[in-house]
């Protein structure tokens, strides 16, 4: 394949040494600086777009992408609330999209327990429920996509649980703690404690190399492919 990178940051260098060991190549760069001449020369060149950039910058870099035809593979968070904007156009364009808060094949497993695990305790009101998150101090959102995810999917299936929140201990809110240290990968928990035990699943990333890969195994997968997807498509799950 043909990869534009839109982002340049630690990710994105990630995903170019990887690339070339799947057998692709990186035909352009578009950050910051990226005129929209220079741009739009680089749109040409590639198959497919992986779209790890900022917050305020993920919703244009994805909708200008799709225009031009490229797919997308988009794992920047914190700029979900105009998701339904990039479905609804991916669906006009009959373009090719895939979101996901976290790419590793080991945290989209997690997810899948996360969700497993929060059916068994649905109705055991006696566990306070609480997601952590760390990672490295350069992250510029707080929780995490990952955190929200997981966090979310409690809210959805726990029924005494309807929010969450990094304050408030309400009984009816999962708390999530985002701590920011040195240069973790990124480490997510998720904890059931009462007064007799605690059960805990956790996911601990030793290096940027899962994230990165499993973005280009999104690439490879959906290539082919229109309409919008997420891991769990690409997964089976």
């Amino acid at each position: 394949m043909k990869i534009i990178l839109i982002g340049y940051g630690k990710m994105g260098q990630t995903i170019e040494r990887l690339a070339s060991d799947r057998g692709h190549e990186i035909v352009g760069i578009i950050d910051i600086n990226t005129s929209t001449e220079s741009r739009r020369n680089i749109v040409k060149k590639g198959d497919i777009a992986i779209e790890f950039s900022h917050p305020d910058a993920a919703f244009s870099n994805i909708v200008e992408t799709l225009k031009e035809g490229i797919p997308v593979i988009s794992g920047t968070t914190g700029w979900l609330h105009r998701m339904d904007e990039v479905k609804k156009l991916t669906e006009e364009i009959n373009g090719s999209f895939l979101y996901a808060s976290n790419f590793s094949i080991g945290v989209n497993l997690m997810f899948v327990l996360n969700e497993y695990l929060a059916r068994l305790m649905n109705g055991y009101k006696e566990y306070e429920i609480s997601v952590d998150e760390t990672h490295h101090i350069h992250k510029k959102d707080a929780p995490s996509g990952t955190a929200l995810t997981l966090t979310n999917a409690i809210i959805d299936t726990i029924d005494h649980k309807n929010s969450w929140s990094i304050e408030s201990d309400d009984p009816g809110t999962v708390k999530v703690n985002a701590y920011r240290e040195g240069e973790v990968y990124g480490r997510h928990k998720v904890r059931y404690k009462s007064s007799i035990d605690t059960i805990e699943i956790i996911h601990d990333a030793h290096t940027r190399d899962g994230f990165a890969l499993g973005a280009l195994i999104a690439a490879e997968w959906l290539i082919d492919k229109t309409g919008v997807y997420t891991m769990k498509d690409l997964l089976g799950l």
